[in-house]
């Protein structure tokens, strides 16, 4: 069942059979995200074994297993507590739950005797809810009127209510009380629910940030709740993935197994270390580690534990070209293979329309899998600016490439954004996907429009939320429900980008169609993709405005070595006009719209400069752009055939950028 109400409706069931230990609370929802969510068990003797016991979480919608906890080797504190829950739950679980994953209800939450393996799940289906074996259950909603009434009457359940109010900063669970019954208040993990018992000792772990450069150094406190009335003696490790021992070092680091020694001495209740991060010269990409305490001595408890901590790459790598944002043009040669674009010489209309997708359609393009886009636009999408993040195209800047989307949450990540919407072209991913690499593909064609699941020009790396904001929507110059036309202060960087995308989709793709106006997502009166989307006339006016430039060529190029073939509208920005333009039915030819066809005539003087600049021998409107070698704006201009600019600049050397429509030259100015 999905997560998305406010209100937990509680139904209880203390076992058929006396028990020694029993679901004691739960916390199937928080307010926000769901990342403190937990279920907290109780044995009626302390220290209790937990071997033999599996926690069970079944969907009313098919009363099925939809997750399994095994909870062998766990043992409850000395309070006969034990919970487990999302990585933030405070005091730390004793075993991880990930984020999101008990679902809000109405479902059931059941304890059995037996293993994970008693209840197998298959891709379908878990296994069906059964009385065998059970200890206790309680099954809950997340309203006062629905009930998991099909898991109620498998398990044998009685009804006892009791409606949890959320809001955006109050949570609440379901709490077992001491006379058996339940009760609805504010979680209590890791603690008796009356607030009775041991009284146990909180170690709490902090550092004044997360996120730290190569070559820094930052300390790690701890402290305990009351001081110690022993030397209290633990260790932590740091090690994850590629972050080993060689990359950090300090005074109680063991330098063979990179385990740090802690001691809080006797009468005091706080201690530190300190971490150098070590600054090498090798360009490893950013890292992510995790702080782990180790196991602790009876009568202390973790306050906090899996302290996640990214350390930044300062070796990563800055190309020679600008970011959508701020262009550079010409830097970037196209890898367009000999001959590639023949065949569409002389040709207008339906003939040179399918004369292209003979071209990036034929026998020889890969279909890879839908997984493999990841690595793709990791390096397709690269920021140029900076190796270790992607560029996201709607929100115009940069996110880190740790910050991959990987669960159900898109909040603070990046994902794949269809620009040619899923729901509008019938996409689908394949039941098998996988990521297999550039060495494996299999075969598509023109017909074959599920492909478009997996066709990298049309996917880019985006901010998971503004992705979702985009959603199924048109293209336009107006958001609205149906239309999209970017973040509020979007400055426009991605519309050309989006616009050859989804001319090479309408062409690589039978059935699939760029057309005017704000169409309708699915055909009238059903749910079938529609195939189209809109607006044409817009994209080609981004098509022109937004010009082709280095990032998206340099993408182009990427993306030929894994699927061998290319987008042809970047490689030819004026072929849009020629197929859904105002050429429609004029011959085409290449000579047309070469990547500097201006190159020859174009005059750009004095140079060395000093005042002012005079661009001659155009024809027509023009924009000129002066950058910075980094790629960064410094002026901008729009005239028609000549101008005398004055310039805006110190001295130096800066590059020039002429655009005539669609074509495009560079050239390279000193000021004196």
């Amino acid at each position: 069942m999905l997560k998305n109400s406010l209100v937990l409706f509680s139904l209880i069931f203390v076992n058929l059979v006396a028990s020694q230990v029993f679901i004691n609370e739960i916390d199937a929802d928080n307010p926000g995200s769901d990342v403190r969510e937990f279920v907290e068990l109780k044995s009626t003797t302390p220290n209790f074994s937990l071997n033999g016991y599996v926690l069970v979480f079944f969907n009313e919608s098919n009363t099925s297993s939809y997750y399994t906890y095994d909870l062998d080797g766990f043992v409850t504190d000395a309070n006969g507590i034990a919970h487990f829950g999302n990585i933030l739950v405070s005091p730390s679980p004793i075993g991880t739950i990930p984020n999101n994953k008990i679902q809000n209800g109405p479902d059931v939450v059941a304890l059995y005797l037996g293993n994970a393996i008693d209840f197998p799940y298959t891709t379908s289906t878990g296994t069906t809810a059964t009385l065998t074996n059970l200890i206790n259950a309680i099954a809950y909603s997340n309203s006062n009127t629905t009930v998991a009434t099909n898991l109620m009457s498998i398990l044998n359940l009685s009804v006892s209510t009791a409606d949890i109010e959320i809001t955006n900063s109050i949570s609440k669970s379901i709490q077992r009380k001491n006379d058996g019954t339940y009760e609805v208040k504010p979680p209590t993990p890791g603690v008796n629910n009356d607030g009775t018992g041991v009284a146990l000792n909180y170690l709490s772990t902090s550092m004044i940030a997360d996120n730290f450069n190569e070559g820094q150094q930052f300390t790690i406190q701890f402290s305990t709740s009351v001081p110690v009335t022993s030397n209290l003696v633990f260790t932590f490790t740091l090690q994850e993935g590629n972050f080993t021992v060689a990359d950090y070092s300090g005074t109680n680091v063991n330098t063979t197994t990179g385990i740090v020694t802690v001691t809080i001495l006797s009468g005091t209740s706080s201690a530190s270390t300190i971490i150098n991060l070590t600054d090498d010269t090798i360009y490893e990409g950013d890292e992510e580690t995790h702080l782990v305490l180790s196991t602790l001595p009876t009568g202390y408890v973790k306050n906090n534990d899996n302290i996640y901590i990214r350390i930044y790459d300062n070796d990563f790598i800055v190309q020679s070209f600008g970011t959508p944002l701020n262009p550079t043009y010409g830097l970037v040669t196209p890898t367009i293979p000999s001959g590639y674009y023949d065949s569409l010489e002389g040709l207008s209309g339906a003939a040179l329309k399918q004369a292209v997708q003979d071209i990036i359609a034929n026998p020889l393009v890969r279909l890879h899998s839908y997984a493999d886009i990841w690595d793709i636009i990791r390096t397709a999408d690269q920021n140029p600016a900076n190796s270790n993040q992607v560029w996201c195209m709607y929100i115009e800047s940069p996110m880190a490439k740790l910050d991959q989307q990987v669960g159900s949450s898109i909040v603070g990540k990046w994902n794949r954004e269809h620009i040619f919407c899923q729901s509008r072209g019938g996409f689908e991913v394949s039941s098998n996907d996988s990521a297999d690499g550039i060495n494996f593909w299999s075969s598509t064609s023109a017909a074959s429009v599920v492909d478009g699941v997996s066709d990298a020009h049309h996917i880019r790396a985006e901010n998971g939320q503004e992705n979702s904001s985009r959603n199924n929507k048109n293209f336009g110059t107006t958001t609205s429900a149906t239309v999209y036309a970017g973040p509020s202060n979007s400055q426009g960087s991605w519309h050309g980008d989006v616009a050859r995308s989804l001319f090479y989709m309408a062409v690589r793709f039978n059935g699939l169609n760029v057309v005017n106006g704000d169409p309708s997502e699915y055909l009238p009166s059903t749910t079938t993709s529609s195939g189209n989307i809109g607006d044409l006339a817009t994209l080609l006016n981004w098509n022109t405005t937004d010009p082709r430039d280095d990032f998206e060529m340099n993408r182009n190029n990427y993306i030929y070595t894994w699927q061998m073939n290319r987008n042809p509208f970047i490689d030819y920005p004026l072929l849009a006009n020629y197929i859904f333009g105002a050429n429609f039915g004029q011959s085409w030819s290449a000579s047309l719209t070469s990547q500097n066809p201006v190159q020859n005539k174009i005059v750009v003087y004095p140079n060395p400069a000093e005042d002012y600049l005079i661009i001659s021998g155009l024809e027509g409107n023009a924009i000129a752009k002066i950058y910075t070698l980094t790629g960064q704006l410094i002026q901008r201009v729009e005239f028609e055939n000549e101008i005398k600019l004055n310039l805006n600049c110190k001295a130096g050397m800066y590059l020039v950028t002429i655009t005539n429509g669609s074509q495009t030259t560079t050239k390279k100015i000193i000021v004196k």
